[in-house]
């Protein structure tokens, strides 16, 4: 009950939001400290909490044999999901031609431009050495000060495994975990209260910025993004439900408040605590929930790599460029590796995509219009990003045969889904 009363909060903040940022511009940009603050809140939560999390669920599942494989199909499934994004932006991005028709908006300012020809400079890894370096924390306190995950991750799997060779001396400290992820999953309901204020002051920031009437010239892109982002939804919760077997109702609203904070905040890490508590009661066991989503902000950002195939079209569309097939294939397999690893990046994905285009010797003012309506786009492909997570782990627990349909009816029982 408090779970639909929170969803409906969040809701009518939504609604809210737009209202006051349409209405009221001028006050609604000065609410943006408190769409920050919540974010804050948030991301103190998820150090402690991802921690505590997945060296329970890793020692306490005792097999450590079953890691790497759980680890290597994890990788597998994100590839494979990764290259359906790809195609589905890409497909989609030919058929509704989205760079083409929209040169009436093409007098970007040159503070934008300045930007963007910044982005292009910026490389996330220079290599794939430098990747898999950077996976490793040389401090696990700078890891969890600066939000990096994957980093959190592998601290987290060799404090397990140092746990589950110690053993029983190692008991006092599983004991000490073991309440510190309960406690801080109630740290999260408490912050998930101020959640509804989070989210009406960023949708009211966000429009009373670049204001409504800016998806007009837009509408084009933004239309075409989101008409994708849903395709692939349907395409991946439809297969993945069937393989699975279980109900598509029953999943939908089970990620649809974590859904909704990562849409109206444009942040994963918003709804990762949420999201992570969300599978848990769904059936897929701690270690798999607690492994599978931080290790998917890195490796399986399906909006954000959908959004990438589609934002190459629009910016080589619209200043003329005609790519071969050939050529569109290599440049979707140098945005699976630029991708990777740039979730903690700000605007990252248009890192990615200016980085790609001036080594590709593209004109970047594609960029620099996008640019524009980041923001919007971001919370599309943000949450989209987040559900594929969520699915993600499902799969991986059933691949593994963990995955508990009983607890999924019961928890869907007693929630009314």
């Amino acid at each position: 009950m408090q779970n639909i009363k929170l969803t409906r909060y969040i809701i009518i903040s939504l609604i809210l939001g737009v209202i006051s940022g349409v209405l009221l511009p001028e006050f609604s940009v000065k609410l943006s400290p408190l769409a920050m603050m919540f974010l804050n809140m948030v991301k103190m939560i998820i150090a402690p909490l991802l921690f505590a999390t997945l060296v329970i669920g890793i020692a306490g599942h005792g097999d450590i044999k079953s890691l790497g494989k759980i680890g290597i199909k994890t990788i597998v499934y994100f590839e494979v999901v990764t290259i359906a994004a790809l195609f589905i932006g890409l497909g989609i991005g030919h058929f509704t031609q989205p760079g083409a028709g929209v040169a009436d908006i093409s007098n970007v300012s040159s503070t934008y431009m300045n930007l963007v020809s910044k982005m292009g400079a910026v490389s996330s890894h220079s290599s794939l050495s430098q990747l898999v370096i950077d996976i490793f924390p040389s401090s696990v306190v700078k890891s969890m000060a600066e939000g990096n995950l994957l980093q959190i991750v592998v601290f987290s799997l060799f404090f397990a495994l140092a746990i589950c060779a110690v053993g029983q001396k190692a008991k006092p400290m599983m004991d000490v975990l073991n309440s510190l992820s309960e406690i801080m999953f109630k740290f999260t309901e408490y912050v998930m209260w101020f959640a509804p204020i989070g989210v009406f002051a960023a949708i009211a920031s966000t429009i009373g910025n670049s204001g409504i009437g800016i998806l007009k010239n837009y509408v084009k892109i933004v239309f075409s993004l989101y008409f994708a982002l849903f395709v692939f939804l349907v395409f991946i919760i439809l297969l993945v439900c069937k393989i699975v077997k279980i109900p598509v109702l029953g999943l939908l609203k089970t990620l649809k408040e974590p859904a909704l904070l990562a849409f109206s905040t444009a942040s994963s890490e918003a709804a990762l605590p949420k999201a992570m508590e969300k599978m848990e009661k769904f059936g897929v066991p701690k270690n798999i929930v607690g492994f599978v989503m931080p290790t998917g902000y890195t490796f399986n950002l399906d909006g954000s790599t959908l959004y990438l195939s589609m934002a190459v079209l629009f910016a080589t569309q619209f200043v003329g460029i005609d790519l071969s097939f050939q050529h569109q294939l290599v440049i979707m397999f140098a945005l699976m590796f630029t991708s990777k690893g740039v979730a903690g990046v700000p605007r990252a994905a248009l890192v990615v995509l200016a980085g790609t285009l001036s080594s590709l010797n593209y004109p970047l003012i594609g960029v620099a219009i996008l640019l524009g309506i980041d923001q919007i786009l971001d919370m599309g492909r943000t949450s989209v990003n987040l559900i594929g997570n969520c699915i993600a782990t499902i799969f991986i627990a059933r691949w593994e045969n963990e995955f508990d349909y009983e607890k999924m009816n019961d928890y869907l029982s007693s929630n009314d889904i």
